[in-house]
């Protein structure tokens, strides 16, 4: 197990560096001058020159890779252009307020998500089955800038129950979580129901049944229980996908999170702020994903024993 634990530790070193390397190089080929950026437009040649010096621009592309590199094991990715602040010390200030929305719509997914595959999975091809599927269909097929756009039109313009934007209480909660989790949910819910329907045919559940095992106990001891693997590992990959979709959401309530940080400093091409973000975000995922990895070894003892039965 110790063995299994740190090959994924490395795989996650190996992922944030492929982050650092990608945005190193995305930076270099983006538009525009990083050191026009920080002079500004009505700039000398010799102050542009001097802010290049200062940035290390005029160094060999591999001298700054390698300082790219050192700074970024040591979270410094110097000053943001427009916040006049450290720009990870930016990025962590609306972390929070990512986390919270992202936290909120997981668990919201995944306790509407779960009992609507449940239900769907037990019988197959009913009228209810096609009922579920036909709404988390339409759930996943939906945009969330679309979704956004619509709630604040009636919960705020033409209801006024619900704040339109901006972070507050929980009322402000409502909105933003709602429709970032209505993708997730429907994931959630396509996945247990093809899992649980799965697991209601094979030969243990018809034997548990033949013995006559309460209906209950059939389902959370012997289905839900072989039915969860599967679900974890879509959980786990879905809420990396979840903090990418956040950007959008983000953006539409103006919510004071990462997302709508990122959009701005990509605007303002705050070169630092983006590199940070991009890593903080992959770091988030990999140590997800990790998380993930862990809970499996623990639902799945075959995994522990390296396959074996």
């Amino acid at each position: 197990m110790f063995r299994q634990i740190a090959k994924r530790l490395a795989i996650g070193v190996l992922v944030l560096w492929g982050a650092v390397t990608l945005m190193f190089l995305l930076v270099r080929v983006a538009p525009g001058d990083p050191a026009a950026v920080l002079v500004g437009a009505s700039a000398t040649p010799a102050e542009l020159a001097a802010a290049r010096q200062t940035l290390g621009l005029n160094d060999p592309l591999i001298v700054q890779y390698l300082h790219y590199v050192t700074s970024a094991a040591h979270l410094n990715f110097g000053y943001s252009t427009t916040l006049s602040e450290p720009a990870m010390t930016a990025v962590l200030g609306h972390t929070a307020a990512t986390l919270q929305l992202v936290l909120c719509a997981t668990v919201l997914a995944i306790v509407v998500g779960l009992p609507l595959g449940t239900v769907a999975g037990q019988r197959p091809g009913t009228r209810r089955d096609r009922l579920i599927s036909s709404l988390t269909l339409g759930l996943q097929s939906i945009p969330n800038f679309w979704v956004g756009i619509m709630f604040i039109l009636l919960f705020a313009g033409t209801w006024r129950m619900l704040p339109s934007a901006g972070a507050g209480g929980l009322n402000h909660l409502v909105l933003p979580v709602v429709t970032l989790a209505m993708p997730f949910t429907a994931i959630v819910a396509r996945l247990t129901r093809s899992a649980v329907a799965a697991s209601t045919a094979d030969s243990y559940v018809q034997t548990a049944r033949s013995k006559g095992i309460p209906e209950r106990r059939v389902l959370f001891g012997h289905i839900l229980g072989n039915s969860l693997l599967p679900v974890v590992t879509v959980v786990g990959l879905q809420i990396g996908a979840l903090i990418g979709g956040d950007v959008v959401v983000e953006n539409v309530y103006s919510w004071p999170g990462i997302g709508s940080l990122l959009v701005s400093a990509v605007n303002n091409r705050d070169y630092n702020v983006v590199q940070a973000a991009a890593l903080l975000i992959a770091g988030i995922v990999v140590v997800l994903n990790l998380g993930v990895d862990l809970l499996y070894l623990r639902l799945d003892p075959r995994i522990r024993t390296g396959g074996r039965a």
